[in-house]
């Protein structure tokens, strides 16, 4: 293997195009520098399918970080053969209207069925929860977040992620510094929050200040701060250095957001290519940078790889063992309960049962 490849860690998360693995899916699963692999709605059938096509890349490389973007409510990606269907993040915040200590409750139960029905079919990770506060303006993040109030958030985001713990699942907490505010979605929008660092800092980040030295990974937006950085949050080390990491005191992992998203690829007003926002993502700070849904693009996958090649051979991609280090430590260490022994545990039967008590 080369050195240079080596050295650099595995900080790339791809996608497949399938629900079996083809020959090109193993080979760029082989590649050093991927780390790890994001499934879709497209890449599940049934539980079995998914528990064999996660052997089967771990037995590729059993270090790959398998996950998905799996919330409840409109973001889940895995809904029939068994899986709860698991409430939005607005419905517990309108539960812990009614009663906050019901709505703490029905959260931590929802973060441990998440958890646990998905360590059951053999995936690691789940890009969860939103920590976005709910102005009412923006479409792509809506009910997705817990509540308008950062207290309330913060409060059922960390019973969430506590339920997750419990079922041996790490957490990402996401959209730095936060989304809510903005009406455009960066998914087909650039969009721009033109508000001051204090104001920022005293209402959507303050969930991140408080959680950050509990929280397992973040995730930046895809967002303009203008008063703050001309880069996306995902690009700017002002962002990803000099605030979360040095003033809010997080020391988790970060992933960017998908690159191939419109904003994805945004930096300076031009649109970059997807190894080149891959580079500046990393150099911004980001440990781990998400490019999705190209496995259904011929060639595009390979030469992304290609050119990340290149990257870690002049120099470009910095060799940074504490990035992969951060990486490796979102993998489980306890061991996953199969499904049958998922659907034999009591705490697992008690969290399912209080979901359908207080969220009917």
């Amino acid at each position: 293997m080369n050195a240079d490849l080596q050295a650099s860690g595995s900080p790339l998360v791809i996608d497949i195009a399938g629900t079996e693995l083809t020959a090109d899916d193993r080979a760029r699963l082989a590649h050093p520098l991927v780390g790890g692999v994001i499934h879709f709605t497209r890449n599940w059938e049934s539980r079995a399918q998914m528990a064999a096509l996660n052997a089967q890349i771990k037995a590729i490389r059993p270090e790959l970080l398998i996950c998905v973007d799996h919330e409840g409510g409109r973001v889940q990606r895995f809904r029939t053969d068994g899986f709860t269907r698991l409430p939005s993040m607005r419905a517990l915040g309108e539960l812990w209207m009614r009663d906050a200590m019901r709505g703490v409750q029905a959260a931590a139960a929802a973060g441990q069925v998440l958890a646990g029905e998905l360590r059951a079919v053999g995936v690691d990770f789940s890009f969860a929860p939103v920590l976005d506060l709910d102005h009412g303006a923006s479409s792509v993040i809506g009910d997705r977040s817990f509540h308008r109030d950062p207290r309330v958030v913060a409060l059922l985001a960390q019973s969430l992620a506590q339920g997750m713990a419990q079922a041996g699942m790490g957490h990402c907490a996401k959209h730095f510094p936060g989304h809510g505010f903005v009406k455009a979605d960066s998914h087909v929008a650039i969009p721009v929050d033109r508000r001051a660092l204090k104001a920022i800092l005293a209402d959507d980040a303050t969930p991140f200040e408080w959680l950050a030295g509990t929280l397992s990974a973040v995730m930046p937006a895809h967002v303009i701060y203008s008063r703050v950085d001309e880069r996306p949050a995902g690009f700017s080390r002002r962002w990803l250095h000099e605030i979360l990491r040095t003033r809010l005191g997080f020391a988790g992992a970060i992933f960017s957001d998908d690159l191939s998203m419109e904003a994805g690829r945004y930096i300076t007003g031009r649109q970059l290519g997807f190894a080149e926002a891959a580079l500046e993502a990393l150099a911004a700070g980001c440990d781990l940078a998400l490019l999705c849904n190209k496995s259904l693009d011929a060639g595009v996958l390979d030469a992304f790889l290609a050119a990340m090649e290149r990257a870690a051979a002049s120099g470009a991609l910095a060799p940074e063992p504490a990035r992969e280090a951060r990486r490796r430590a979102l993998l489980p260490t306890a061991p996953a309960l199969d499904w049958e022994a998922l659907q034999a545990s009591a705490r697992y039967r008690h969290a399912r049962k209080l979901l359908a008590q207080l969220l009917p």
